[in-house]
């Protein structure tokens, strides 16, 4: 299973943290991630800029690890996060970004060229490291056809979330697994 960090964390750390994400959720939501400032999510969450910067480094830092705690809770819930490869994990996990990637761009005000860029990154380092830990019992190296898929699939799924006229999700994941599972099949 992956590791959580925050799970050792002290339960008052873990509700300032709480406060600070639903208000930079909320934020995400009115403004866009340009617009919003750490006095934004400072007023919005009811706590000093000292408190936020005991937390966090800058509002770039909160994306990067709101991205990251809204994704792998997505992970979770679908428990890919316990899980081994399998086509059907493979498929669910695919099903998982372009959910994921399609909510976040609709639950978004104003996506950013720089905002996407930062999610992409938060998104492809989780689905690599979930891609390696299935993977790490195959007998030969699988950085490579890790990071391949990885790239595939947040590729597929940024398509699918900017797409005009969505196919439903199902059948935009029926034509895109073949094109990802071919890279890991050998692997697994």
């Amino acid at each position: 299973m992956l590791p959580n960090p925050d799970e050792k964390l002290d339960p008052r750390v873990k509700r300032t943290r709480g406060l600070i994400l639903t208000s930079f959720e909320s934020l995400l939501a009115e403004k866009g991630f340009e617009t919003i400032s750490v006095q934004d999510v400072t007023d919005k969450a009811q706590v000093n800029r000292a408190t936020f910067y005991a937390h966090f480094q800058d509002k770039y830092a909160l994306l990067d690890y709101s991205i990251s705690q809204m994704f792998k809770k997505e992970i979770e819930k679908r428990t890919l996060n316990a899980c081994t490869y399998s086509a059907d994990n493979l498929r669910n996990l695919i099903l998982a970004v372009c959910e994921f990637l399609a909510n976040i761009h609709s639950g978004c005000a104003q996506p950013h060229q720089q905002f996407e860029s930062l999610v992409e990154g938060t998104i492809k380092n989780i689905v690599f490291d979930l891609l390696s830990y299935w993977l790490r019992k195959s007998k030969v190296p699988t950085e490579i056809p890790a990071t391949v898929a990885t790239w595939a699939i947040y590729g597929l799924a940024s398509h699918y979330s900017h797409m005009k006229k969505r196919p439903t999700l199902e059948k935009f994941v029926d034509e895109a697994f073949p094109l990802v599972a071919v890279n890991l099949e050998q692997f697994a």
